[in-house]
């Protein structure tokens, strides 16, 4: 990921140090507090599973019991809690019949539990990462992006009324202080550019336990995870020299949490898919480190109507891999090609990769990208669609336990 650039000035330097910071917490305080360049090179490569297993969780929020969402404050920030995304994925398709895939995702990390004392303009307890991804399906090509920034001076922050989310002038922002949609989502790096507007469609989705979803046994071991899983979407994307406008479905999550990984766990399979007969289906597979799937991994089936149902994982759903792909980087086997089965509904549907290589080789390690769907769905009826599918913990990512 679930879970990120000119000249070496100030802004650079800042995007450098909480690079670095990321990786060392302890230097991220500093560096947050006090300003700075540590550094950041492709070898400083990150682990999320580290990063969300929240080993420091003293003086932080924790997720414990379901809560009372309140909307559309809940859009914004919640900065008690260490970790939190924005995190929006989708398909789209040109006015002239190409079709793309993308992922927007810009993620906020508390240093500390309190804001520093320290008088300089620089100082915060608050780290922003972005990760910015186009698939162009006809081509077969792939472009990441990521950029770091500090929550200070301007480079990075979150606003609840209206929301407004942006590391520099990548943004997602809401249409009001009373009013969400349209989001507008807005990127642009080295020829790749999207500026997008995403509609409500279906009503909030809240996974697991009234929004508490679980990780693990252990108290706190959860986020707090909404979603809006069909959000009608308009635009433009910029790819390849072309500006085209664009129409599609977008699916955004949005989780927030101090620690949501438990011992053992070492990454996850996430899979959010849209059919095209109205339903959506959210899952993640919570991985060991035998391959197996964690009791803990469960999933969310929404109706066309909008009503959902939490799943439990092997009783309501399942999710095997039928293939592997082999990173050119390093050789790290990924999964490609799955079977997802929702056997009390008689659901059995095939999802592949819409291009195998989409692996983000940025400081987090992983792969996320647009799938397709197949298979036969609601009421035994034959169903296609499409969606996004995350692996995290297969390229260096596992924490040694």
């Amino acid at each position: 990921m679930k879970p990120g650039t000119p000249g070496m000035g100030p802004r650079q330097r800042g995007r450098r140090a909480v690079a670095s910071a990321w990786a060392t917490a302890g230097a991220l305080a500093c560096l947050a507090a006090c300003g700075g360049d540590a550094g950041v090179g492709r070898t400083d490569r990150l682990s999320l599973t580290q990063t969300l297993a929240g080993a420091d969780t003293a003086g932080y929020e924790r997720a414990l019991v379901p809560r009372d969402f309140a909307f559309p404050t809940d859009h914004g920030p919640h900065v008690g809690f260490r970790t939190e995304w924005w995190y929006v994925t989708g398909n789209l398709t040109s006015s002239d019949g190409r079709d793309f895939g993308f992922q927007f995702t810009i993620f906020r990390s508390a240093l500390s539990p309190q804001a520093p004392e320290a008088q300089s303009a620089w100082a915060t307890n608050q780290a922003y990462m972005a990760h910015f991804t186009v698939t162009d399906v006809a081509a077969g090509t792939f472009r990441a992006f990521e950029r770091f920034a500090r929550g200070a001076v301007g480079l990075a922050g979150a606003t609840d009324l209206p929301l407004r989310v942006w590391v520099e002038d990548w943004t997602i922002e809401g249409a009001s202080a009373t009013n969400l949609f349209p989001v507008r989502l807005r990127a642009s790096q080295d020829g790749v550019a999207l500026d997008l507007a995403l509609e409500a469609g279906k009503p909030v989705v809240l996974n697991g336990d009234a929004g508490l979803s679980q990780k693990g046994p252990e108290p706190g071991n959860a986020s707090f995870y909404y979603s809006h899983t069909r959000m009608p979407t308009t635009g433009q994307l910029v790819h390849g020299g072309d500006t085209v406008a664009v129409t599609g479905l977008a699916w955004m999550d949005r989780e927030w949490s101090t620690s949501a990984l438990s011992e053992g766990q070492v990454g996850w399979d996430w899979a959010a898919l849209q059919l095209d007969d109205g339903w959506d289906l959210m899952l993640y597979r919570l991985r060991r480190a035998d391959g197996s799937a964690d009791a803990w991994s469960a999933g969310t089936l929404v109706a066309p109507d909008g009503t959902y149902d939490a799943l439990v994982w092997d009783e309501d759903v399942t999710m095997q891999s039928t293939g592997t792909w082999t990173s050119p980087i390093d050789g790290s086997a990924y999964p490609s090609g799955w079977r997802v089965e929702l056997p009390g509904r008689g659901w059995s549907l095939t999802v592949a990769p819409r291009l195998t290589d989409q692996e983000l080789d940025l400081s987090f390690r992983y792969w996320e990208g647009a799938v397709s769907v197949r298979g036969t769905g609601d009421g035994g009826a034959e169903v296609a669609g499409r969606g996004y599918v995350e692996l995290t913990g297969y390229a260096g990512e596992a924490p040694e336990r």
